[in-house]
């Protein structure tokens, strides 16, 4: 593989690994205190390792991920650094630390991706070949969540499904003001280097540095919900109608201050399947038996015939997209879908929908 505009020198490299003391980063120069910084930058270090064996596997490559170095862009000062057309991947935040994250690879480096991935030389950026560019960034993006996760003590991060499109740096759609900057060296073997980014709104940066900071001790006191009860450390009481019936009292009576009021006891839709007191007794007793859970890429019919060619090497399409949810079944019952992930050397299944009790009672019928 030829190295492109966006590749780096090997004096570059050294600048980049090097990370050293001297100035103040940019990104402590415009506003994030030093000490979330060093742990926000530690913590994507940290995670490297794990994203080269991940990405090594993918691919079949030997390939390396280093890094990486922190600055404090604004667009001109980041779009200076860019070659003239890149590859962009939206892999936004939904929830934990919502806001805008993306990766940005050189054109010339999704491509050799891309071949990694395909095993196919001079490949085009077409729409198979972004949907694997979006499979690779997915699959480092849930590698991150799993140690933030880890590490913060917050198990609601999430991000929507990683989009990748090959435009113009001049139409990449970055934060707005200020945004962080996480620049990584990618090797893939060979002497092919190169840079790629991953850019982060700046609320997205600064509540991961902050969580980071505190720990998920911390974390998870400050998420804590408080027991009080309702009406007292200053909650707002206003608009609640409270029964006072079962507590032997009558609304207005007994020089109660509130006057005459209809009260009345709130109703709420039941939101489960009724279950009666024998069956939840009952239910107790099965707790511990295993179940076979089973995760289904996707299907397809075939003749005998057809069944009966196969060798190796042959290639049965299936009835799912790249980048589908996969099926997430126990006793050949749906009960949710997921993304598949890797962890370590294994994969696995991050579960992003529940079926609902109704669709999973129809499917048993």
């Amino acid at each position: 593989m030829m190295m492109s505009d966006g590749a780096l020198s090997q004096a570059e490299i050294d600048a980049l690994l090097s990370g050293g003391g001297g100035a103040p980063s940019a990104v402590a120069q415009k506003g994030m205190p030093d000490a979330e910084r060093r742990a926000l930058e530690a913590f994507f270090a940290a995670t490297t390792g794990a994203q080269s064996s991940n990405l090594s596997m993918m691919t079949g490559a030997s390939v390396t991920l280093s890094g990486p170095k922190l600055t404090a862009n604004g667009r001109e000062a980041f779009l200076d650094q860019l070659p003239a057309t890149v590859t962009v991947v939206k892999a936004d935040f939904s929830s934990g630390f919502p806001g805008e994250h993306m990766f940005i690879i050189p054109e010339e480096g999704a491509k050799a991706i891309a071949s990694l991935m395909n095993k196919e030389e001079n490949i085009q950026l077409d729409a198979m070949a972004m949907s694997v560019i979006g499979e690779v960034v997915s699959q480092m993006v849930g590698h991150q969540i799993t140690a933030l996760a880890d590490k913060t003590g917050n198990k609601s991060i999430a991000s929507i499904p990683a989009e990748a499109s090959n435009v113009l740096k001049a139409v990449v759609a970055l934060p707005a003001g200020d945004f962080v900057t996480a620049t990584y060296q990618l090797d893939l073997g060979g002497g092919s280097f190169f840079q790629i980014w991953e850019v982060f709104g700046p609320s997205v940066a600064s509540d991961i540095a902050s969580a980071l900071s505190r720990g998920p001790e911390k974390n998870a006191s400050a998420a804590a919900p408080s027991m009080m009860p309702s009406g007292i450390g200053g909650m707002d009481m206003s608009g609640m109608q409270m029964g006072m019936g079962g507590m032997g009292m009558e609304a207005g009576g007994g020089g109660m201050p509130y006057g005459q009021t209809n009260v009345q006891s709130v109703q709420f839709p039941n939101l489960m399947p009724h279950v009666g007191s024998q069956e939840s007794g009952n239910i107790g007793l099965i707790m511990d038996v295993y179940m076979e859970m089973t995760v289904e890429l996707g299907r397809t019919r075939k003749l005998i015939k057809e069944i009966l060619a196969m060798g190796e090497g042959t290639i049965i399409e299936l009835d799912k997209l790249a980048g589908e949810p996969v099926d997430i079944l126990v006793n050949h019952k749906l009960i949710a879908k997921g993304e598949v992930v890797v962890i370590d050397e294994n994969f696995g299944v991050r579960v992003t929908e529940i079926v609902s009790p109704a669709e999973r009672m129809n499917g048993m019928g």
